[in-house]
């Protein structure tokens, strides 16, 4: 199997397959109880089971009154026969929404670079995500920025001019 040589692990192509054919090479019956993901819980609901209650990513429409419409955002659902429906939330406390408001910015900054080939668009994505922003200085983020950009020149080509 390939190797990754940053982490020492397994590729996530290869770790997969294997995985899946331990479990049919196991002697004995299946275990077929469901798991803990959602979507067997949210399926079984829309089509008329038990209705279900998650937390899901959904385009804000209104749901979180001082956060960008359309930002993808995170809120209690409701799964039933009727489909999906987003919680409405309301607003949130200001230093929650001051800082989402500064990461769906950077996001919409990056998306729009991408869109576009725009470089220093995508320094200043990168520079203004706070995690970023708390560990490097712009010069070491300028360096890690040009180096991505070389690292992943074959994979990005509106970055080229």
């Amino acid at each position: 199997m390939k190797k990754n040589s940053l982490l020492g692990g397994l590729f996530v192509g290869d770790c997969w397959r294997h995985e899946a054919q331990q479990w049919l090479n196991e002697k004995g019956p299946l275990d077929l109880e469901r798991g803990k993901e959602y979507a067997a819980h949210i399926i079984n609901a829309w089509l008329g089971g038990e209705p279900y209650r998650f937390n899901g990513n959904v385009p804000n429409a209104g749901l979180i009154t001082n956060l960008p419409e359309a930002a993808c955002v995170e809120v209690p659902v409701y799964a039933d026969r009727n489909g999906l429906s987003a919680v409405h939330v309301g607003a949130l406390p200001p230093q929650c929404a001051a800082l989402t408001n500064i990461t769906v910015a950077s996001e919409e900054m990056a998306v729009e670079a991408a869109l576009t080939g725009d470089r220093q668009l995508a320094f200043h994505a990168i520079a203004y995500d706070p995690l970023t922003a708390a560990v490097l200085s712009l010069a070491e983020i300028e360096k890690m920025v040009k180096a991505m950009f070389q690292k992943n020149r074959d994979h990005l080509p509106q970055f080229r001019s």
